[in-house]
């Protein structure tokens, strides 16, 4: 379990949804393995780490 920060850094990605912003800082920052998420604005983020996977894609991956 991780927490978003009160306060974050600006400009560490670039995402359409700005909402989305916080979840992405917050996995990036936390040092999460893989994100799981159906919102497709996350498959568009350039980033090594972590891997952002569909719920379908985790299945296939490790099930």
């Amino acid at each position: 379990m991780v927490y978003t920060p009160h306060q974050m850094k600006g400009g560490l990605f670039q995402i359409r949804d700005m909402k989305d912003y916080p979840v992405l800082y917050t996995a990036i920052i936390e040092n999460v393995d893989v994100l799981v998420t159906g919102d497709k604005d996350f498959k568009e983020v350039d980033i090594e780490k972590p891997d952002i996977l569909t719920p379908l894609e985790f299945i296939v991956r490790f099930l």
